[in-house]
């Protein structure tokens, strides 16, 4: 479970501070569910690689919407690609324990548990097979709690420290009716409404504001192979008796973390495979930070890259390292041409 610091706001730059977290956040979890999804053969745990991208898409219009915030109250964006096996931006980790630390991970139980302890919300329902609620303290909170702290400070600025349009993005270019500009605290806290329940779900309700799951629930779903159900009792849910039909066998056979592993061992094949993933990785990078920056039509290219990723890793994960059995997704490596965009 990441619990984010929750330190007091006094100024808009505080905010500033607190939504580069958030937006660092955010984009954190790509590469990590990415990582999963791809690591999916096609036609295999159709309904779990479903789960996974609807996740997927969802933080990505996340991030766009935090950016829309910063941009807003006149911040500047800068996407810092992450590093795996690392901690999120912001992330101390469980009370009185070591950061979390995020792998890119296959296909598994170990992905799935991952993406329940980032998306963990502050109360878990007593739902049979859920996991128990951990205590907080006033210091740190959940995603739900980081952001509940960030609106009510918006709600107290005035008007005047909200630009109008300014490198706002919208719907225009990708994920119709999600996506929307932030000109005022009443489209601030629409976003952040929107983050936060379908991240964690209503209070007391896994569903979210369109009565569809929430992420946590999401990756409990594939987490136990079951689905998760209405009940007319108390609590109102349970996992089952349904299967969601997962094979943890039926996946690639991909090695974890692949940005720890050395690729100059390995087959020429397997090294000019990795750095196809890498170079589609770097566009998707150098796509967003055009887009959230102001860049016309640029989140379009950043969607357009992701798939461009997806190829490249379907590629990959057909390619055997030097053991001749196991293979490796993208390492989410970001390789800047020098003289490029972000060099």
């Amino acid at each position: 479970m990441i619990r984010l610091e929750l330190t007091p706001l006094e100024t808009v730059e505080d905010a500033w501070s607190m939504l580069e977290t958030a937006i660092g956040v955010e984009f954190g979890t790509l590469p990590p569910y990415l990582y999963a999804m791809f690591s999916i053969p096609p036609g295999e745990n159709v309904a779990a690689a479903n789960l996974i991208k609807s996740v997927l898409m969802q933080e990505m219009i996340h991030m766009c919407l935090a950016c829309n915030i910063l941009n807003a109250l006149g911040g500047n964006v800068k996407l810092i690609p992450p590093t795996y096996p690392g901690p999120l931006p912001g992330d101390i980790g469980p009370i009185g324990e070591d950061a979390l630390v995020i792998n890119l991970l296959p296909l598994s139980e170990g992905a799935m548990k991952q993406g329940m302890n980032i998306e963990q919300p502050e109360e878990i329902p007593d739902y049979p097979f859920a996991l128990g609620a951990e205590e907080g303290v006033p210091a740190t909170g959940t995603i739900g709690q980081f952001y509940a702290r960030l609106d009510a400070f918006l709600a107290t600025l005035p008007a005047s420290a909200w630009q109008q349009d300014r490198n706002q993005i919208t719907d225009d270019q990708f994920f119709a009716g999600q996506l929307f500009a932030i000109n005022d605290y009443a489209d601030a806290h629409r976003a952040i409404d929107e983050i936060v329940s379908e991240g964690e779900g209503a209070k007391d309700s896994p569903l979210d504001f369109q009565e569809e799951l929430a992420h946590y629930y999401r990756f409990g779903e594939v987490f136990y192979d079951r689905v998760l159900t209405r009940i007319p009792e108390p609590p109102g849910y349970q996992w089952g008796p349904e299967r969601l039909g997962v094979d943890w066998d039926d996946v690639y056979p991909a090695i974890p973390d692949p940005c720890t592993h050395d690729f100059s061992n390995d087959p020429p094949a397997a090294q000019a495979a990795q750095a196809a993933c890498n170079a589609a990785y770097t566009a998707m990078v150098d796509a967003l930070q055009s887009a959230v920056t102001g860049g016309e039509g640029k989140l379009g290219v950043a969607v357009r890259a992701m798939f461009d990723l997806r190829l490249a890793a379907k590629v990959a994960l057909h390619t055997p390292l030097a053991d001749g059995t196991s293979v490796a997704g993208p390492a989410f490596v970001y390789t800047p041409i020098k003289g490029g965009a972000r060099s």
